[in-house]
Order: C-alpha cells, then structure tokens, then sequence
C-alpha cells in the first residue's frame, strides 16, 4: 500500500507516525519483508558525522558609519572572500589562519582555520573581525576593526557545497613511507586502512536512487533544521551498483544549507588533519518518508550489502591510476580489519557511528513530536540516466 507525504505528516501531527532508524529499520525488513515494513513504518531515520571539506558559511558582517564596501575580509586572521556585497563574506572551513603559529614551526601545518572560526562563534565566544576596502563615494570607509560574537551579525548562513558523500574510498598507503592526506595518516606498506562513511546510517545509501531526496528536503544539519538546496559538486549517479542499488564508488552528494545561529558546536566542529590542514566535521541526517515497499526495501540495506573499493592514496589516488586492490564492506571495515594484498589491515574510521547514531535519535524523537514534518522535494536529484 503506497503512501504520500501529507499522509506521513498527517500522522506525524497525530502524534501517531511508526519512526524508526536506519539501524532498526534493517532487523524489521529482515523480519517481515519489505511489503510488511513498509505498512508498519512511515519515517526512517539517518545520521553521519565527518569532515565534510566542502564547507563554510556566508555573513553579513554588519554596517559601519560611515559605510564601507569591503574588498578583502579576515576572521580571526582567516581570510574571507569578500567580492559578494558591501558587507556579505564567505568563510571556508579550510582555509588557514594567515598567523597560524604551528605553520610557522612546521611549514604546511595548520592549527586554526575556518572551521574552527564557526565553531568558536557557536560557542559563544568573540572573533576579531577585520576588513579592508578600497572606497568610493557611497562607501567611503576604508577599514573596519571590531570584535563580535554569533549575535553581532545580521546574517549567518551555514553553507556546504558538497555534503553526505554516497559512499567513499577506503584508504590506504601501499608506498614505503608513511603519507598524510585528507584520509588521516596512512602507514607505509598497508598497516592501516581508513575509511568515511556511516554505512548503513549514512543519509544517502538509504535512498540510493534519490526516490525522496531533492531541492527543499528538510534534514537535521548542525543540531538545528536545514535543507537539500541542490545535488553537490562532484555529484556521480553513474557509477558501478549492486543489485540493491548502493553504489560501489563515490557517487551522489549534496548541497544543503541552514541557519547557523540556530545550529550548536556539538555537531559543526573545527579539525585540523596532521599533514593536510584545516576542516569541519558536520553533523546531517535526513529523514526517509516509507512511501512504498520499495523505499522500505532501500532502507532495510545492513553494512553487509554496501561495498566500497581499497585505494591507494600513497601514488595511484594522486597520480590518477586507477588500480584494484580490493573490495570490502562496511561489516567487514566496522569489524577492524580487513584483507589486502593477501594480509591483515587494521581499519579506523573519520566518521563517528557514536555521533551518526544520536543523530539518527534525535530526528527519530523530533519527529516522534510532532515538531520536525516533512518536505516533498520541488525536484529530485539527478539519478542515473
């Protein structure tokens, strides 16, 4: 039996709707089958927590007397761009402190950047905040100097360009020196495999095919309400699926945004990667409406059903070589090791299942209370074909 949004809302309001995570969501289908769980479930839960590079926010820094149209920003020493509007700034996530003191003692190394600037203001603490312009006769101010907090600020929007990656690599280092990327630090000669991904809780391999995910979704985004503006760069429908429809590789991604003065630090958090620089780690997740035995069938998928490939971050990854080295699953990457190359690798994840997991809850209860309901997307996202 098929259903609808305002059905799902309807019971939503009632205080009656059947929610449940992506976690439980896989034992129920085990159990009864998708056509079962489908009229036993109306919403399913999801949940990542992960450096999500691709980050920043925009800021109306606020107008000064006499006014100003400024042309280079700076946030606590981390430059902004500036060429929006007289006031408006984009800030990064990774873009470095211009003073960082750890780049001086070890050059290419970084301790604060953007990211950090966003959590800090979550927080509650002042930034100092720094601007230059070159004048004209309507914004005749030249420089502006100021100390603000999260609530000086007319405008803060929380924007990521690029979020939720569907699937990712699973890292490793087959060179014989030890490499430091974006994947974390990768030991010389395969010791260690990273990998980014919540598996089964991850947004995106509950909703494969973009059934229910598009322009206007509502989603939980930094512990407040955000939503899908767009797919994300480097959006890949087309890649290799298994028969369940999760893709192998790096596939969909999306552009979401929300309001930052409504978001907490808890689930936006300033990192800094040895050997790689600065990032924020993101808290999404986004609710999956049962609209049919089908949507039932996706979110039931366990880590035993979802795949992703061993890659050489050591040489292929920077030099485009796209070598097979394996394919493993997220039971077995969750499990602690994995087999390459005929030997035993210790794994780690960048994602937090602790994290993904009070996520997913917290959506669960929002909409258990009726206070979270939920968008049907103007457009969904581009899929395969």
């Amino acid at each position: 039996m098929a259903k609808t949004y305002e059905e799902i809302n309807a019971k939503i309001q009632a205080g009656e709707a059947v929610v449940v995570t992506a976690e439980e969501m896989v034992e129920i289908v085990r159990k009864n089958g998708p056509e079962q769980a489908a009229e036993k479930i109306d919403v399913v839960t999801t949940g990542t927590f992960a450096p999500m590079c691709s980050s920043g926010a925009f800021f109306n820094i606020g107008q000064m007397v006499p006014t100003i149209k400024t042309s280079r920003v700076w946030f606590n020493k981390v430059p902004g761009y500036a060429g929006l509007a007289a006031v408006d700034a984009f800030l990064g996530a990774t873009e470095p402190a211009e003073d960082d003191p750890l780049n001086k003692i070890y050059p290419g190394e970084f301790k604060y950047g953007g990211g950090h600037v966003i959590e800090d203001l979550l927080r509650g603490e002042r930034i100092y905040l720094e601007a230059k312009a070159y004048g004209t006769d309507c914004y005749n101010a030249r420089k502006l100097k100021k100390h603000v907090g999260l609530e000086d600020l007319p405008y803060a929007l929380l924007c990521n360009p690029r979020n939720g990656y569907q699937n990712y690599n699973c890292a490793v280092n087959l060179t014989d020196k030890t490499v430091y990327t974006y994947m974390g630090m990768l030991k010389r000669n395969g010791q260690n495999a990273n990998y980014c991904s919540a598996g089964e809780l991850s947004p995106l391999f509950n909703d494969p095919y973009y059934r229910t995910i598009g322009i206007g979704t509502r989603i939980f985004l930094g512990g407040g309400v955000g939503y899908v503006t767009w797919n994300g760069t480097q959006h890949n429908p087309t890649v290799e699926r298994t028969t369940n429809g999760a893709p192998k590789k790096p596939a969909g991604t999306l552009m979401v945004q929300g309001d930052l003065k409504q978001m907490s630090a808890e689930w936006l958090r300033g990192l800094s990667i040895l050997g790689y620089g600065n990032t924020l780690a993101v808290g999404l997740g986004i609710p999956i409406p049962i609209l049919n035995a089908e949507m039932a069938l996706y979110t039931g998928v366990s880590d035993k059903d979802l795949f992703t490939q061993v890659v050489d971050y050591g040489y292929d990854y920077t030099n485009g070589i796209a070598r097979d080295y394996g394919e493993v699953s997220y039971h077995q990457l969750k499990s602690g090791t994995i087999i390459v190359n005929g030997k035993e690798v210790q794994t780690a994840p960048l994602s937090s299942m602790v994290k993904a997991r009070e996520i997913a809850e917290t959506l669960k209860m929002w909409i258990s209370d009726g206070r979270f309901l939920l968008n049907r997307p103007a457009e969904t996202l581009p899929g395969v074909g």
